[in-house]
């Protein structure tokens, strides 16, 4: 690689650093300046931070830091040391960002329908940013893919199980109505998370066509821990042969997907679909570094 392409690389890289950390700046604004003050919480490990804040008096920066260094190892292990780097950049942005904030005014006050829903749009959009740019700001959906492949069930219906489990925990701080409007808020900010990072949950399948599908193969289980199936396939106006790459992956291996994809042939056909549950046959990887 030479110096121009490592000067590029670097240069993403921050990039998408600034990009984590603005993401964890945003979350932690629609928390204390628009959800926290009107006794609504959020979902994941966030919202029981939240609850464990008030519950025993401690800082919810400090709980949000300790409550995530376990999915942050997860992330590490499943997902690889990049994805573990930028979650704990965008973590740490939410944590400082509470603390900086927790005396702000909030911006809306009493209205439950508009708190829910500039709420979740703010928080969802944090947490995109963050997922889009390798990151992310809360270690409940790795859980949620963890256990899907030791589980019979799909990664999207344990999300909402967990979910539902965090909502009960909120209902005895906050109180009935006070889980219910954090579950609206919450679906609202997966809704918008979707939108700016392209899929809440989920896997995606890749299809590459590529003149470099060796490289291209061994990349992605080096990088990715995923294996790939490969068929042949003839150019209709040149007649030239290329392998179309096939690999499913889950939503938070994306961002390292394409940096793969462009470094090895930045010309490569791509075709992504969404996938809404994968069970069975191959769908496991190993641990990378």
């Amino acid at each position: 690689m030479g110096v121009a392409s490592r000067q590029v690389n670097i240069s993403k890289k921050i990039t998408k650093a600034i990009a984590v950390i603005a993401g964890g700046i945003i979350t932690a604004y629609g928390l204390e300046a628009v959800l926290i003050p009107n006794s609504v919480s959020d979902g994941g490990v966030t919202g029981l931070s939240i609850v464990g804040s008030q519950w025993m008096g401690l800082p919810l920066a400090l709980l949000i830091a300790l409550l995530n260094i376990p999915f942050i190892f997860l992330g590490y292990k499943q997902i690889g040391k990049s994805f573990a780097i930028y979650s704990v950049l965008g973590i740490a942005s939410l944590a400082v960002g509470t603390t900086m904030m927790h005396h702000i005014p909030p911006i809306i006050k009493g209205d439950t329908l508009l708190i829910t829903v500039v709420g979740g749009i703010i928080i969802g959009f944090g947490m995109g940013l963050a997922l889009r740019n390798g990151g992310a700001l809360d270690g409940i959906d790795m859980l949620a893919v963890l256990l899907s492949r030791k589980l019979p069930f799909g990664t999207s219906d344990l999300i909402l199980f967990l979910n539902l489990f965090v909502f009960v925990v909120v209902s005895t701080v906050f109180g009935f109505q006070g889980a219910i409007l954090s579950g609206i808020a919450y679906f609202i900010a997966s809704k918008v998370i979707h939108i700016v990072e392209e899929g809440l949950s989920g896997a995606k399948t890749y299809k590459i066509i590529t003149s470099q599908a060796e490289e291209m193969i061994e990349t992605i289980r080096d990088r990715l821990g995923r294996s790939s199936t490969y068929t042949f396939v003839h150019g209709g106006y040149s007649n030239e042969q290329f392998r179309e790459i096939t690999c499913v992956i889950n939503r938070m291996e994306e961002s390292k997907m394409r940096e793969i994809i462009n470094e090895i042939d930045d010309k490569a056909f791509i075709i992504v679909y969404d996938i809404a549950e994968v069970k069975g046959g191959n769908f496991r990887k190993r641990d990378i570094h």
